[in-house]
């Protein structure tokens, strides 16, 4: 397939409009040094009238509360918030969910190497918060609104990270962006219903609840904003995708939005309440309290965020739950949600996805040697590669990539098993809709990051920056320059033309045809953006004989 470079015809319309809107100006500037404009934007909201600044000929505004304070209504579905007289400064990013302080992934590693932005702001159950960046406010057009879900798994993470500021990408398309913070791990995930009754009804899947309310007020408030409710694509890396993936399968979040793109981020199944009720166990026996007093978790002065926050480690995973209310399927098992068949969907995974996920935490692995390779493997893909043995893999590896290192088979074959078979399964399930079918597309991120003599390769997160068009931000992992701005033009024009019309396909780009299980072409993001049959096929069809399973669940 003939290759593109970045360069060759934008469409003609956002040329237009704003096709040099942040080549050399505000798109290079650090973090926080964006001037304010004189201009002071106020909106009125279903709650109240919001006020937020204009920087760079963009409004902003952050920490708008779309749901109340959640310690009034601990493991319970989300209360709208209590409305409020006069008007609001909303300047500042808002708190972010309850959660420890182990590294998420793409929360960086060290200033000197590959790394993100840090996250921003306090630690807080007041947490029901989201942000918006818009070209123009109380106008009367309707710009596609682009709706953010950050990852993190479902237990860390937060919108408050300049990874995820939306001006570049606003002013790039004439479009409407949002990010919000939600519950999370056992604030947001952990199923009670079994051991406390009716009360905790919904507990297993309240922050899904939460992310379902900030969709309900996108489609009561963004018009105000300039938005088009209408035209409302959420899109979200690692945990985010996967929680994209679960509101695909959720009746309570049908109709309030139009598109969806996953990043490194699947949700094949949900988790089993006998399951679940393991972990809020777990927790129950970490926290020293007994079955019959679990409803005093409800109570914020029997039970602080910081001590809960202490506890919910020793739960391990959280995620959606298979409740039979909120979510009464598992999101793409057996086949695609019928529920979310006619809306178009981009599914895509990143080259070197645990160069990201694992190296990041255990630079060791960089310097494997052979005879140390199959432990490593065993360690960390154990339960992803059966029936294949750890030795049996490497081996065929060896054959299929005899110039790799023995680190770069670990994160070759950790990617295949661990990271990838989930998007595989998902996109393969779409393609076996003929509705769904129809707008249904995959890419690659194969862009090598030059940081750290590129031993990272193309890492999850990586795609990040360049679908928001931030890599001056994330310099610390996209080391800044011409090269990566131009590919970040792309990819950001490509996700504004998904969001604006339900099709990535635009000038500029090569045909990017939709995905079927015969040819699975596959956008691949690189120097050159390209369209490649089943990328990795051998890779593939290897890692399909073994019986994936999804992490935690």
């Amino acid at each position: 397939m003939k290759g593109y470079s970045f360069g060759r015809g934008m469409r003609s319309r956002r040329d237009v409009l704003r096709g040099t809107a942040v080549c050399a100006g505000a798109s290079l500037l650090p973090r926080g040094l964006w001037a304010a404009d004189a201009t002071v934007p106020v909106v009125e909201t279903t709650a109240g009238r919001v006020l937020g600044r204009q920087l760079g000929g963009v409004n902003v505004f952050k920490g708008i509360p779309y749901g109340a304070d959640t310690a009034r209504f601990r493991f319970q579905p989300p209360a709208r918030p209590t409305a409020w007289a006069g008007v609001r400064e909303c300047v500042e990013y808002g708190a972010r969910a309850p959660q420890g302080g182990r590294r998420t992934p793409g929360s960086g590693a060290s200033a000197k190497g590959y790394h993100a932005p840090p996250e921003l702001g306090e630690v807080g159950e007041d947490c029901l918060v989201l942000n918006v960046w818009t070209a123009g406010v109380n106008d009367g057009r309707r710009r596609p609104v682009l709706v953010y879900i950050h990852g993190g798994a479902y237990s860390g993470g937060s919108a408050n990270n300049e990874l995820y500021n939306g001006l570049n990408l606003a002013r790039r398309g004439d479009a409407v962006v949002v990010t919000l913070n939600h519950r999370l791990n056992a604030f947001g995930y952990m199923y009670l219903r079994e051991l406390g009754g009716d009360v905790f009804a919904d507990s297993g899947n309240v922050g899904q609840m939460d992310l379902a309310l900030a969709l309900e007020w996108v489609r009561e408030n963004i018009e105000r904003f300039g938005g088009d409710p209408q035209r409302v694509l959420i899109w979200g890396q690692s945990g985010g995708g996967a929680k994209c993936a679960t509101l695909m399968a959720m009746p309570g979040a049908a109709g309030l939005f139009q598109r969806v793109m996953t990043m490194s981020g699947q949700q094949v199944q949900a988790r089993t309440p006998e399951h679940a009720t393991q972990s809020a166990r777990m927790v129950l026996d970490e926290l020293g309290i007994a079955v019959r007093d679990v409803r005093d978790l409800l109570n914020p002065s029997k039970f602080p965020m910081e001590r809960m926050i202490a506890a919910t480690r020793a739960g391990g995973y959280f995620g959606p739950v298979l409740d039979g209310r909120t979510l009464a399927r598992d999101p793409f098992a057996p086949d695609a949600p019928e529920l979310s068949r006619g809306v178009p969907m981009i599914l895509g995974n990143t080259h070197d996805e645990t160069r990201g996920l694992i190296g990041l935490g255990e630079p060791e692995l960089f310097a494997l040697t052979w005879a140390a390779l199959p432990d490593a493997v065993e360690k960390h893909a154990a339960q992803f590669i059966q029936p294949f043995t750890a030795a049996e893999l490497v081996a065929r590896y060896r054959e299929m990539y005899p110039r790799y290192t023995a680190a770069d088979v670990f994160f070759a074959l950790t990617t295949a098993f661990r990271s990838w078979p989930g998007q595989v399964e998902e996109a393969e399930r779409r393609a076996g809709q003929p509705v769904a079918r129809r707008h249904t597309w995959v890419y690659e991120m194969e862009w090598r990051s030059p940081v750290d003599g590129g031993r990272w390769g193309a890492p999850h997160t990586s795609d990040i920056p360049f679908y928001f068009d931030n890599t001056e931000i994330a310099a610390g992992m996209t080391g800044g320059g011409a090269g990566p701005r131009k590919l970040a033009a792309l990819m950001s024009e490509t996700l504004l033309a998904y969001a604006e019309t339900g099709n990535p396909n635009h000038e500029g780009l090569p045909e990017w045809p939709v995905y079927d299980v015969k040819r699975r072409a596959t956008m691949v993001w690189d120097a050159r953006a390209r369209v490649v049959d089943d990328p990795r096929g051998a890779e593939r069809r290897l890692m399909e004989q073994a019986r994936y399973v999804q992490p935690g669940v």
